[in-house]
């Protein structure tokens, strides 16, 4: 099945072609073309994501990018399977434009429609190929149970997976997402927008144990998460210790939230004697946190997955993989913007 894909919940826009086969017993994919337009120079005055803004780069980009996919050379857009767009989570002006520019192409060219949910993209974002090949069939055997964190800047969920269709939300955040800590305390430090690799860049050259900042929710018996309060103490400890060195601040913050998701994690996976661990979201770009939890996941005899870098962060190639699961599952999400879609 040959799948266009559009992706429009944010500020990124992304059309991406891929190939899909397999079904949900051996899923296997192939991205003939992966196209991103970031809005990052353009939010970054603000310090955040303006809905407005992105909604009109992402109506000025979108044609921009499908002509780039038309002159590809991949493909003749008759051969096209199946349009699937993004409908939540997400900014819905932003979402809306995917889907009103979609829904055009499936009615021009008669072709079936499938709603994607932004977070489904993330949690199969490990199926997509590394480094332009094609990643080996996974037999469900082997991978499930498992247990699948995705971390982002709206969302820190983890899942209990049965299998591909089936799984349990254990827990989430309770106030601030991990990747929204990770922004607010760039804005504390006066680092530019997006906070999280430049949070990462500056932790580099500090100490991470330097100052001993609290990991909230970390010995609770549930699995959901707060990094609220986290993000509170490092604004009390900038404000009573200056100069403060803000290489540790940050190193010191990163290693706080990693040993919160890494931990939770863990215990979760062992709780329910999970084969795999699971990785994904924009947060999951971080190495720190992809290191430690591969590590305490081959320690403990689990296999770990997370997608290439590029595909942790928001893009059409992870959408196409929701929209084919949702088009096998019969999973039909109203064709409507969708803004705290959950999963």
């Amino acid at each position: 099945m040959k799948i266009l894909a559009i992706e429009t919940s944010c500020d990124e826009t992304g059309i991406a072609l891929v190939e899909a086969s397999g079904g949900l017993r051996a899923p296997k994919f192939r991205v003939l073309e992966n196209l991103v337009a970031s809005q990052i120079k353009i939010h970054r005055p603000f310090g955040g994501v303006v809905p407005n803004l992105a909604k009109r780069e992402h109506l000025k980009n979108l044609p921009i990018l499908f002509k780039k996919i038309l002159h590809s050379g991949f493909y003749i857009l008759d051969s096209i399977d199946l349009f699937t767009v993004t409908v939540g989570p997400g900014l819905e002006p932003a979402l809306w434009t995917g889907i009103g520019f979609v829904k055009e192409l499936a009615e021009k060219y008669k072709k079936p429609l499938v709603g994607a949910n932004h977070l489904e993209g993330h949690l199969y974002s490990f199926l997509l190929p590394s480094k332009n090949a094609e990643r080996e069939v996974l037999s469900a055997k082997r991978i499930f149970p498992a247990v699948a964190l995705i971390v982002s800047g709206g969302h820190t969920i983890l899942l209990k997976m049965e299998s591909l269709a089936k799984w349990k939300k254990l827990g989430e955040t309770r106030d601030d997402a991990a990747g929204e800590a990770f922004d607010k305390v760039a804005r504390l430090l006066t680092l530019p927008y997006p906070g999280g690799p430049e949070i990462e860049k500056l932790a580099r050259k500090g100490n991470p144990a330097a100052i001993n900042f609290p990991r909230p929710m970390l010995h609770d018996k549930n699995y959901d998460f707060s990094f609220s309060g986290l993000k509170t103490s490092v604004l009390y400890y900038l404000r009573d210790n200056q100069p403060a060195n803000k290489a540790d601040v940050a190193a010191s913050f990163q290693k706080a939230t990693v040993d919160v998701l890494v931990q939770k994690t863990l215990r979760a996976a062992k709780q329910f004697k999970a084969k795999s661990i699971m990785l994904s979201g924009g947060v999951a770009s971080n190495k720190l946190l992809r290191n430690e939890l591969r590590q305490a996941a081959k320690k403990t005899g689990m296999n770990f997955f997370a997608p290439e870098i590029k595909y942790n962060l928001d893009n059409a190639a992870m959408i196409a993989a929701a929209g084919y699961f949702a088009y096998l599952r019969k999973k039909k999400y109203k064709m409507a913007a969708q803004g705290d879609l959950g999963i």
